[in-house]
């Protein structure tokens, strides 16, 4: 497809087994971006985590924005394999993943010609392709740089990652002042007592720093120290007894 020509419709089945219709998508006025990648691809791997990033920061497709990853060629094993060791890095929620083998992937990839991993297209409500090949991508400002070329402004809809997504036990994260200098509130409800471990995560996925509380039903509030931190982005994963875990953003300033 060229920029400005309509996408001929397409049904695919993530690694998962929820199916997906490009038509459907659209029709409820949602602006897809698609990647196309394959999972030994050293480039895909480098670039995902701003996918992921792109995927949560606006609504994990709940929200203006539709993202979903295109495979070639790889089964769903392979496929969740990489969403688990790759998609996930700096705490994400990865977009659906379609395997190329089993999910429908490879029949996309040849509709769209693609030749060169990974290719990033946007598509708009309309079908119409908006931008054939979002590159180079260093950070998430590359996909946000396309929209705004487009003259697509999705709402920011921050989402809880799909791997730490909230339970029952654990809910009403809020971590502030935001951003914070040496020291964080968390609060948060627990329908339970328990023990809380909160973890500190930067964006490459590395436990920074780790604090333990006893919290009690109903509302607490725990003093996080930061003073060890460097500047920057950080994840704050709540983690219960129960096994329930939230998470939140944070920057650090100094």
């Amino acid at each position: 497809y060229t920029v400005g020509q309509t996408v001929d419709n397409f049904t695919v089945t993530d690694a998962h087994g929820v199916t997906h219709d490009l038509a459907t998508i659209a029709a409820s006025g949602k602006w897809i971006i698609l990647d196309f990648f394959f999972t030994t691809c050293p480039p895909c791997i480098s670039t995902v985590p701003y996918f992921s990033e792109l995927h949560q920061k606006y609504g994990c497709n709940e929200g203006d924005l539709f993202c979903i990853s295109i495979d070639y060629n790889d089964s769903n094993a392979e496929v969740l394999a990489f969403e688990t060791t790759y998609a996930t890095v700096g705490g994400f929620s990865p977009a659906p993943a379609v395997s190329g083998t089993e999910g429908g992937g490879n029949a996309v990839v040849t509709a769209f010609g693609i030749s060169a991993y990974p290719t990033y297209c946007l598509i708009g409500p309309d079908m119409k392709l908006k931008n054939a090949d979002i590159w180079p991508v260093s950070s998430i400002l590359q996909f946000e740089s396309a929209f705004t070329s487009s003259t697509f402004s999705p709402a920011v809809q921050n989402c809880l990652s799909s791997i730490d997504e909230a339970i029952s036990s654990v809910n009403n994260l809020a971590v502030f002042p935001n951003p914070a200098v040496n020291e964080a509130t968390v609060a948060l409800n627990l329908d339970e007592d328990s023990k809380i471990d909160v973890q500190v995560v930067n964006l490459v996925g590395a436990v920074v720093a780790t604090q333990s509380f006893h919290g009690q039903i109903g509302e607490n509030k725990f003093s996080l120290d930061l003073t060890s931190l460097e500047n920057g982005q950080y994840l704050i994963r709540i983690n219960s007894e129960s096994g329930a875990s939230v998470q939140s953003s944070l920057t650090v300033t100094r």
